[in-house]
């Protein structure tokens, strides 16, 4: 599969900076969570190989060993997709099943191109689209509601 573009590469490096203090908590952060870029997943019997642009691990879930390997076997409870033309059939598809069929709790569909985020849970019956934002706004997004995400630093040069 093709590399993303430029502007995809920046929006997932941006919005991983801006979640940061989930991962390494500071004084008034909320952390919590452990969270990658690009890690390489192997979900299910068979198994699915799968990249995120991000993935996110709530610590508790995480076992002894779990940075020691080369590629996680235990699905994320978050993910984050950068759309891109090459990939968001992809994304939108065999990954979000896949998604879904290994537990995933929660995955954003970022589009750097419309400058949207929409941010989707898992239900039993598929995805439920929970919110859906656009533009350069200023938003609380599950799971990470804790704080607030300014989506202008997504879309920026």
């Amino acid at each position: 599969m093709p590399r993303p573009r430029l502007r995809h590469a920046r929006s997932a490096s941006r919005l991983g900076n801006r979640l940061a203090g989930f991962d390494d908590p500071r004084a008034g952060d909320p952390g919590g969570w452990i969270l990658l870029d690009e890690p390489e997943l192997h979900l299910g019997a068979r198994p699915d190989v799968v990249i995120p642009d991000l993935g996110g691990w709530r610590r508790e879930r995480v076992p002894e060993g779990f940075m020691d390997d080369a590629a996680a076997t235990l699905a994320p409870d978050w993910c984050c997709e950068v759309l891109s033309p090459s990939t968001e059939q992809v994304d939108r598809g065999r990954k979000l099943d896949i998604y879904r069929r290994e537990g995933v709790g929660h995955v954003w569909l970022v589009s750097p191109v419309l400058q949207t985020v929409e941010v989707l849970r898992r239900h039993d019956l598929g995805w439920l689209l929970t919110a859906t934002f656009a533009g350069d706004v200023v938003v609380r997004a599950e799971p990470f509601d804790a704080v607030e995400l300014d989506l202008a630093a997504l879309w920026s040069v």
